[in-house]
């Protein structure tokens, strides 16, 4: 049985691992070009009062345009998250699309986007889901 159970483990991990490697190699098809597509959360409750959204507009204008100036997508939204305790907490926040190339240069800006809005807001955290786009227009 520990034998079955170890075989069912193994063939699981490498059919995850198989298809994590699909995705972050996928091919795409003619006419689309292989980039990076993050997603960024940016969460707008501090001790100082609520981010506003002419801070938000003054972010985007001096921290985000001049890192990706060929274009950005930004919407506010409404988040919730858990405490510890079990607590649901409601929060409005702004979410910020950026498709870009896979290179250093790329990911130092997303890098410095996020340590600057943490930096300047007071924030602990900026979530940033990541992931491989094909991109065409």
């Amino acid at each position: 049985m520990q034998a079955f159970c170890t075989s069912v483990a193994v063939l699981a991990f490498g059919c995850i691992a198989a298809g994590c490697a699909a995705v972050h190699e996928a091919d795409c098809a003619q006419g689309e070009q292989r980039s990076v597509s993050d997603v960024l959360y940016f969460g707008t409750s501090r001790a100082a009062g609520t981010i506003t959204s002419a801070q938000w507009s003054g972010f985007l204008r001096s921290a985000v345009t001049p890192r990706f100036p060929e274009g950005l997508t930004a919407w506010p939204a409404s988040g919730q998250w858990r405490t510890a305790g079990g607590a649901v907490v409601h929060e409005a926040s702004f979410v910020l699309i950026l498709v870009h190339p896979e290179d250093d240069t790329s990911e130092n800006s997303v890098r410095g986007i996020i340590g600057e809005y943490k930096s300047r807001f007071d924030q602990e955290a900026v979530m940033r889901v990541k992931g491989h786009a094909c991109v065409s227009f």
